[in-house]
């Protein structure tokens, strides 16, 4: 999960974080591209890809408070 410099929250999956985080920064991804500069503040790993995007759908689900919490942070 990514905060974007606006404080809005990215969530998405990838078999390469590194790879992932760098298109980020670069620019390259839609959603953050007008949104930098992006921090990565949760991630997690599981066993495929089946896993990782029925966990992406539950994240994207949670209502912001609990995406917050779940960062360790708080809204503010």
């Amino acid at each position: 999960m990514l905060r974007c410099v606006d404080g809005t929250l990215y969530t998405g999956c990838t078999s390469s974080l590194t790879r992932r985080l760098t298109a980020h920064a670069r620019g390259s991804a839609k959603y953050t591209r007008s949104r930098l500069p992006v921090e990565l503040v949760y991630s997690e790993s599981v066993s495929d890809r089946s896993a990782a995007l029925r966990r992406e759908a539950a994240l994207k689900r949670l209502p912001r408070p609990q995406k917050l919490a779940l960062c360790g942070m708080t809204d503010g």
